[in-house]
């Protein structure tokens, strides 16, 4: 019962950095944007919210700036998509790859330490939270462990995660902004012709896109981590697109499939180098590639039609 319990525990702590990107991407490629750089921005996000926690001391500070950082690669990828109309895939590879020789530059050149930054100590982190009750039903059997281990002990950054499903869906399927996101990214002419930007609808989504990468690097370095390392996304963002793709655009299944790809992690995390029954010891290297296995598998079509946004990665051009 401990080891599922850890193991389940262990998932969600790495599912959220996922489920903040997936979500991410959903609001962007709802609206017709395709962003492939949430990698970069994740990247960029975790470096910026790594150094402005080591130089003020404030996990909240941290967060602000990579927010911050992360919005700008976000608006310089809506510039580049929708102002000017460019190719929204190149874009993304663009932020990519400035994002990860940016970090790794700007961190030796700051702090001297290979790219990395100082180690953080726990004030300057985002600590476990318990919640209300945790040890008291700690003793009780199955609901107990439940509780006080697996929903309880997280940071606020992973709480905040999963609100954001339910919330993006309402936001999505019951507002007039999700209403409109959705009908841009699938015949923006005819919201045009309603008299509604669909420039400025497709600018908040990416700006959307930013804050909520910037929560994921934070996680990534605050929470996660007690700082940046280079690279510590390793590939995340682009494992995450594969759960948008899996979870047909839909908010409460990238939930499902970011929590699929984090028990993946987390099993090959705890189980590398097991003597397994019948077939023995599973190569360390395999083990680690499971979650990026299966990213491939799904993305090859074993996931039924995954049908996106009609007008995404198409840059609208207003009639005149």
């Amino acid at each position: 019962m401990d080891t599922i319990v850890q193991l389940l525990d262990a998932t969600i702590r790495l599912s959220v950095p996922l489920l903040l990107a997936c979500l991410a991407g959903l609001y962007s490629e709802r609206s017709g944007i395709f962003d492939i750089g949430l990698e970069g921005k994740m990247l960029a996000g975790a470096f910026a919210a790594g150094a402005a926690a080591a130089v003020s001391g404030s996990a909240w500070m941290g967060l602000g700036v990579a927010i911050l950082v992360s919005g700008m690669l976000a608006l310089v990828h809506g510039f580049a998509s929708i102002t000017n109309r460019g190719n929204q895939i190149v874009s993304g590879v663009a932020i990519n790859f400035i994002a990860a020789g940016a970090t790794v530059i700007l961190g030796q050149g700051w702090f001297h330490q290979g790219g990395r930054t100082p180690s953080l100590p726990p004030e300057g982190r985002f600590g476990a939270i318990d919640l209300p009750g945790a040890e008291a039903v700690r003793g009780v059997p199955v609901l107990g462990p439940i509780y006080s281990d697996i929903i309880s002990g997280h940071s606020l950054l992973a709480y905040f995660a999963f609100f954001m499903v339910p919330f993006t869906w309402w936001v999505l399927f019951r507002s007039r902004f999700g209403l409109r996101l959705r009908a841009v990214g699938e015949n923006p002419a005819a919201v045009d012709t309603a008299g509604i930007s669909v420039t400025w609808l497709r600018y908040r989504a990416v700006m959307i896109t930013g804050v909520l990468t910037g929560f994921a690097g934070t996680y990534l370095a605050l929470a996660m981590n007690a700082g940046f390392v280079k690279d510590m996304t390793a590939g995340r963002g682009f494992i995450a697109l594969a759960a948008l793709i899996f979870a047909k655009w839909k908010p409460v299944n990238a939930m499902f499939a970011c929590l699929l790809f984090g028990f993946l992690d987390a099993f090959a995390i705890r189980y590398q180098g097991t003597e397994f029954p019948l077939i023995g010891r599973v190569p360390v290297q395999l083990m680690q590639a499971l979650p990026y296995i299966l990213t491939v598998i799904l993305l090859a079509g074993f996931i039924g039609r995954a049908i996106p946004p009609k007008a995404g990665g198409v840059a609208y051009v207003k009639e005149r």
